[in-house]
């Protein structure tokens, strides 16, 4: 009996040793998680000060300031900003031109960028200084731009000039329903060099080895691009499409140098309309304005990143 005891107590003493050892084991693996989420707090910190310090700060300024009356008397007033700007003819004007342009400029800028990389892709010759052609525009300053535009598009410009030796009427590019052919190709042409940067890159990182297999079977190279190449670019596209849409919200910068606040109103933009109540300190209703542009701009964005995830998750799996 007293073996048995013995065995028992010795048993019950080991397995309390092992139990202490497991607690010492797990108090110093919980203190060092600690540490390692201290250290990596201190490391985040500033990242998370600045995005909270200009992002999302401003932006809660902003919702409180669509809500109210005016800065200064600050009576809440709900719903009724947004009332007003949805039913303001400058604010819709603008809204319809963005959107216009946009849906113009973005699909062509998608597109032909991505027919400028398949070409520069096949080693053709002068490859690099097409490239270089493309890539220009993006050293150029805008001023340059606006002006050499100028120059082109006036009434007397020289786009005029060469129309008109084919027998056809003066345009007067900037004051008239051809405004948007200006700028969209002003918008083309700044942009398409970035773009088809980016699609070279996307073509670069593709297997070769599927593409001699698509050669061995037989495909076509239209098959080779809709069935592997587009599966493989759709996140490119997805990011290009996005920049180029946050680009053409900023077209107002030359359009602004080209035509001043109130331009010909098919060139007035959403921008044109944030700077003039800007200017007008009309801050309740160019908050309103802004949060409603956000809206609209996280759904067109959620939507882009639905269809890519949707058709580009078999070449992740």
């Amino acid at each position: 009996m007293d073996k048995k005891v013995k065995l028992t107590k010795a048993k019950t003493e080991s397995s309390s040793e092992e139990r202490a050892k497991k607690v010492k084991l797990a108090r110093r693996k919980s203190k060092r998680f600690r540490k390692l989420k201290f250290k990596s707090g201190l490391f985040i910190a500033p990242s998370f000060l600045g995005v909270m310090t200009f992002f999302i700060v401003p932006f809660g300024v902003i919702i409180y300031y669509s809500m109210l009356d005016n800065p200064i008397s600050a009576n809440y007033v709900g719903f009724a900003n947004f009332k007003s700007v949805a039913s303001n003819e400058a604010f819709l004007t603008a809204v319809k031109n963005t959107a216009i342009f946009s849906a113009i400029a973005v699909p062509l800028a998608v597109v032909l960028s991505l027919i400028l990389a398949m070409v520069l892709d096949l080693n053709i010759p002068g490859r690099t200084q097409f490239r270089t052609f493309f890539l220009s525009p993006m050293m150029v300053p805008v001023a340059s731009i606006v002006l050499i535009w100028q120059v082109l598009f006036h009434n007397n410009g020289a786009v005029n000039d060469m129309i008109m030796k084919f027998g056809l009427n003066r345009i007067d590019w900037m004051k008239s329903k051809y405004s948007i052919v200006v700028i969209v190709v002003l918008f083309l042409w700044k942009n398409l060099g970035y773009n088809m940067i980016l699609f070279m890159a996307a073509l670069a990182s593709i297997p070769k080895d599927i593409l001699e297999v698509a050669k061995l079977e037989s495909a076509n190279p239209l098959q080779t691009f809709f069935y592997i190449k587009t599966r493989y670019l759709s996140s490119t596209i997805l990011f290009v499409t996005i920049m180029s849409l946050i680009s053409s919200f900023k077209i107002f910068r030359e359009i602004y140098l080209l035509t001043t606040d109130y331009p010909y109103p098919t060139m007035y933009m959403l921008q044109h309309y944030m700077n003039n109540k800007f200017k007008k300190l009309d801050y309740q209703a160019l908050s309103a304005g802004a949060i409603m542009m956000s809206l609209v701009m996280v759904v067109i964005i959620g939507l882009l990143f639905f269809i890519e995830e949707r058709f580009g998750k078999d070449v992740e799996g």
